[in-house]
């Protein structure tokens, strides 16, 4: 760990996947770490490994708040967010429920912007600190029946690039790390949120393309060539938040940056072909 660590770190999401092995990986690394989630008993394996442990849900107010007050008690002020919370409400546009859309943007947007604001004062005064924002390369890239999903991700980015240059002066770096397939519970919520929605049914118009979706999930997930682990993420994660100067972005996996590449280069024309070839219905 650097003498000029940006502790204390605080993770948001931590009772799984990605947030988990974040904050076991910086813990391990010799930083102060608050991991987050809505319920404390999914941190026990954390709090165990040394990390100090808050309940913090990012679609409430009083409960973001009051982790970071108890942080800036503590410490003065955050050092280092990671907005990691967030989680897919996929179906198709003209089929998605959108009230379930809404609560997604709840978390993977909104609270994501709470929660930056109220931890950038203390920042602000430190003369220092670090924001990263866990994005994704579905906010580069755009795939059917994920297009709300999406739509989130492509949010944060510039929600990002915006922050980045406004808290520059103050001496705040703003990172975006953005994974590809990640082996977490991603896919069962994917999966779930298709079922549970009004494109579930039999008999909708789109139930050719949302079976190869799903179909194409799957694969994607159990691919090892395209899915990679938490751990993968958690790595990355770490690098920027100890680098002196930060990349802008991170993009984690091969096969993500094939992806972002071939949509950047190739254009509309290109991606609808990819699309197509993917999506054969």
């Amino acid at each position: 760990m650097p003498a000029t660590s940006l502790d204390p770190v605080l993770i948001t999401g931590c009772s799984s996947g990605i947030g988990a092995a974040t904050a076991d990986l910086l813990v391990k690394a010799g930083h102060t770490v608050y991991a987050t989630a809505r319920r404390t008993e999914t941190l026990a394996d954390l709090e165990s490994a040394g990390a100090r442990t808050l309940a913090l849900d990012v679609t409430s107010e009083e409960s973001m708040t009051a982790a970071v007050k108890r942080i800036e008690d503590e410490h003065g002020r955050v050092g280092t967010l990671v907005n990691n919370a967030g989680y897919g409400e996929y179906g198709t546009i003209e089929e998605a429920d959108l009230d379930r859309v809404r609560a997604m943007f709840e978390t993977n947007v909104f609270g994501l912007a709470r929660l930056t604001q109220l931890v950038l004062p203390g920042m602000r005064r430190a003369q220092r600190g670090r924001v990263v924002n866990v994005s994704s390369m579905g906010g580069r890239i755009t795939f059917p029946v994920g297009g709300y999903y999406h739509a989130t991700k492509y949010a944060v980015e510039a929600i990002s690039d915006a922050l980045r240059n406004e808290v520059r002066p103050f001496g705040i770096d703003v990172v975006v790390v953005e994974p590809g397939l990640i082996r977490t519970r991603f896919e069962d919520t994917v999966h779930a949120s298709v079922a549970g929605g009004a494109g579930g049914q039999g008999d909708s118009p789109y139930a050719a393309l949302l079976a190869q979706n799903a179909a194409n999930t799957s694969g994607g997930y159990a691919n090892p060539l395209l899915a990679a682990s938490p751990e993968s993420v958690a790595h990355v994660i770490l690098k920027a938040v100890e680098a002196g100067r930060p990349r802008t972005r991170y993009i984690v996996t091969p096969a993500a940056r094939a992806m972002v590449a071939a949509r950047t280069i190739g254009g509309d024309r290109v991606w609808d072909a990819i699309v197509r070839q993917q999506f054969k219905h």
